[in-house]
């Protein structure tokens, strides 16, 4: 099963050295146990364009969909067997990344 974990966060590019070592030691062991699909940081709120194509109308706005103090900051895509699994894997990658994660499985 494929899983989405969501890094959640309320400001961007703020991990410290000590964080990302970990990070990059999260995702070793992800691909070392056959787990990593995927992952990435991902932009500011700020800097992303909402598409509205429906119905051809072509309608782009500047800006977050939604405006919150939290956001998701980055992404793992993983591999697992099962929830139990995963949820076992966030957990890691939530420690490794020192912030809150969510874990959604791809339908």
């Amino acid at each position: 099963m494929r899983f989405l974990i969501a890094v959640i966060d309320d400001s961007t590019g703020t991990a410290t050295r000590d964080e990302m070592a970990a990070i990059d030691e999260f995702n070793e062991r992800l691909r070392d146990d056959g787990h990593w699909v995927l992952a990435g940081g991902l932009a500011a709120p700020s800097e992303a364009t909402v598409i509205d194509n429906r119905g051809g109308s072509g309608l782009m706005a500047d800006g977050a969909y939604i405006e919150a103090d939290e956001f998701m900051s980055g992404f793992w895509v993983i591999d697992a067997a099962d929830l139990d699994t995963a949820l076992e894997i966030a957990s890691d990658g939530s420690l490794a990344c020192n912030r809150k994660v969510e874990l959604r499985p791809f339908q």
